[in-house]
């Protein structure tokens, strides 16, 4: 493909958001729409409304600035309809390079000053390593080898904010909305998703969501497939021929007792410098079932230990197909890393996170947190 000249990319864009347009309702809100994002692409530094305001319309810094600000905090587009126009878009452009192979489950963290930000607590924060005052969004993304795409964004709303009326009513979060864990937030992203009818992937998540076995069943009640990455004291039982009533151990202590030649060293991908490889096993197994749940199902067990190290460091469960080859299935476990890469291009990027706002815009019709973290968090 040649290179894209400036012309043809602002024809390019203004195309995509000629075709936001059609969902964003009144036409009043097609000129704030066009000018915010263009103001997340081209403001420098921070992304919140007062500093788009100025590179977007430099003349009149102070009506533009009370534009965008109703049109993200208070206009009544629909955000789901907008997300549904966006995959419509883009998905057609990635799958021309290969099907979706994954959903990838995460959350990220938006450090915040104050407590009146909708859902802000101490808490643990990934974007600096520790418990600090932050925001926590839940979000999904779909991928294959050559793209993703962020499909969804949820806000996760602390155990502290429930019992706290004075607190949410300022915020504008109804007195109706009940605590979810952000295991529960992302089986909702999946089955809304599903239920949309997005193409299909292995759905990956990192060992806070992985180690959730009612997730993982929730995720197989739909019929699709999971990779799913988890704590080492996770307990399995090895499935063997001659022993079906082999004792449940942790995956640790599994892994630790498996022979030198289960082990094969495997690269899966170039890295910045080079070629990503390292050593893993696989073992058929079944995870410890919920208290009363009927007998679970085989599935893989993947371990990592990389050379050099005194124990392994990774371990999942997935429900491939057994055939799968095995460097394959290290390929799809591997695709997280394109979580990571969207939070920082996102962040680094167009401000993901800037948003100032403070109240919560409540859609009767939707869940609330769906419609609270697109608009305090809009800049997505």
């Amino acid at each position: 493909m040649g290179m894209v000249t400036r012309s043809q990319g602002s024809d390019r864009f203004a195309a995509y958001i000629g075709e936001l347009t059609k969902v964003i309702g009144h036409a009043d809100r097609v000129m704030p729409l066009r000018d915010y994002c263009s103001g997340l692409l081209a403001t420098e530094g921070r992304r919140s409304v007062e500093p788009m305001a100025a590179v977007t319309a430099p003349a009149r810094v102070s009506a533009q600035h009370q534009r965008l600000l109703h049109f993200v905090a208070n206009a009544t587009w629909s955000d789901e309809r907008v997300l549904a126009k966006v995959r419509e878009l883009v998905v057609p452009s990635m799958v021309r390079h290969g099907p979706i192979e994954a959903w990838i489950i995460d959350d990220t963290s938006f450090p915040k000053q104050g407590s009146h930000s909708v859902g802000v607590h101490h808490q643990y924060c990934g974007q600096l390593g520790k418990q600090a005052n932050c925001q926590v969004v839940v979000t999904l993304s779909i991928a294959n080898h050559h793209a993703s795409l962020p499909i969804a964004y949820r806000l996760y709303l602390p155990q502290a904010w429930i019992g706290d009326a004075a607190r949410r009513a300022k915020a504008h979060v109804p007195a109706a909305i009940k605590f979810r864990t952000k295991p529960q937030i992302a089986l909702e992203q999946i089955r809304a998703a599903h239920a949309a009818g997005v193409p299909c992937g292995v759905v990956l998540m990192d060992a806070s969501y992985g180690s959730n076995k009612a997730l993982r069943d929730g995720i197989t009640a739909l019929e699709l497939a999971y990779a799913a990455a988890i704590v080492p004291t996770v307990k399995v039982r090895p499935v063997r021929a001659h022993d079906p009533d082999e004792p449940r151990l942790s995956v640790k202590d599994l892994a630790l007792s498996l022979p030198g030649h289960a082990w094969r060293t495997i690269t899966w991908r170039e890295g910045t410098n080079e070629r990503l490889r390292s050593r893993f096993a696989r073992v058929r197994v079944r995870a410890a079932p919920i208290r009363g749940a009927a007998k679970c199902t085989e599935e893989t067990l993947l371990i990592e230990w990389p050379d050099g190290e005194a124990e392994p460091t990774k371990y999942w469960l997935a429900t491939s197909d057994q055939k799968m080859p095995f460097r394959d299935l290290v390929d799809i476990v591997k695709m997280r890393w394109r979580i990571e890469r969207d939070y920082l291009d996102l962040k680094q990027e167009i401000g993901l996170g800037h948003y100032e706002g403070r109240g919560c815009r409540f859609d009767l019709a939707r869940p609330w947190s769906e419609r609270c973290i697109d608009k305090d968090l809009s800049n997505v």
